[in-house]
């Protein structure tokens, strides 16, 4: 007989992933989240009766924080005591397979419940006055697909693209978000193959309430093109080329060197939701093929990456309530 048999953890270090999990357990909208998917999950009125739907999201959470497919959720599931305290699981108890995974995730992305799940996080935000609407910023990042033939198709995935940057060629597709200029919280998300511009997806990332929207260099010209909003006005960065021709010691151009500081302090925002989902949360790569289910993972990411950057101001809130009742 083992410890787990008897019920008993003699390690006393609380590991990072422990932290990590014993945070966003607190700061995760489950009630809120449960009650969006409950009506598209399946009843099971024959046959065995199916999971709860908060379970299967807290592994389907845990799937995008640790980078792990359905196989590797299932044997974590089995081998880690840390992962299923967190689901709620018993070692007695019936653990969901990578089908029973597979089935959860194609539910939400044939319903486009991830979308719906950013939206709801970041109602939660804005009601708690972390998400403001004054401003936008734009940006986008490449996201790299296996280039590998060896497979079934004996070809790569026909919605990813290449791409030439600076003097290097990527494959793959690119995450185009909004972001909160206060914030810096990711309000909007879209996906493309990685050939498609910047400037082409900038006015579509706008949630139209904002007054002014923020770009690099890349968004130059998004102000002349047709859908650009008429009540807002675009701040893009100066070429780099043009920047470094500006001579300071002459006034004018000293102080254009200090409205592209200020503009660059303000774009800075939107690379904090990118840090987070390719290094905290290890997406680098795409792993689904085409653009739709690689798509709705960004929502998923982004909005559990909106509730990582807000935790302490989210659990300091919580802890005064808390004592406020006490």
């Amino acid at each position: 007989m083992q410890q787990f048999d008897l019920g008993l953890n003699l390690s006393t270090k609380k590991t990072r992933k422990r932290a990590f999990l014993e945070q966003m357990q607190q700061v995760v909208p489950w009630k809120d989240l449960v009650a969006l998917i409950t009506p598209y999950a399946p009843e099971g009125r024959k046959g065995r009766p199916p999971f709860p739907v908060e379970l299967l999201l807290r592994i389907h959470f845990m799937q995008q924080w640790f980078t792990l497919s359905d196989p590797a959720m299932e044997e974590a599931l089995h081998d880690m005591p840390l992962f299923r305290d967190f689901t709620g699981l018993s070692w007695d108890s019936a653990t969901p397979d990578e089908s029973t995974i597979l089935r959860f995730r194609h539910l939400l992305e044939t319903h486009k419940l991830a979308e719906q799940i950013l939206q709801t996080v970041n109602e939660l935000l804005e009601h708690k006055k972390l998400l403001l609407r004054a401003g936008t910023i734009v940006d986008a990042t490449l996201i790299a697909a296996p280039t590998s033939t060896k497979n079934q198709s004996k070809s790569r995935d026909e919605q990813m693209h290449q791409t030439k940057k600076g003097n290097q060629w990527y494959f793959g597709m690119k995450a185009h978000i909004g972001v909160d200029a206060d914030s810096g919280l990711v309000h909007t998300v879209r996906g493309t193959a990685a050939n498609v511009s910047d400037v082409v997806e900038a006015n579509s990332l706008l949630h139209r309430q904002e007054v002014d929207g923020y770009g690099d260099a890349g968004y130059q010209g998004v102000d002349k093109r047709p859908d650009v909003p008429k009540d807002m006005k675009w701040h893009t960065a100066m070429k780099r080329s043009k920047r470094k021709a500006l001579d300071l010691l002459k006034p004018i151009p000293a102080l254009q060197e200090q409205l592209e500081q200020v503009k660059s302090s303000i774009r800075a925002k939107v690379e904090h939701p990118f840090r987070v989902i390719k290094r905290q949360f290890g997406h680098v790569k795409t792993r689904y093929r085409g653009l739709k289910k690689n798509t709705q993972q960004l929502h998923t990411l982004f909005a559990l990456a909106n509730l990582w950057m807000t935790r302490g101001r989210l659990l300091g809130m919580a802890a005064l309530k808390a004592a406020a009742r006490a």
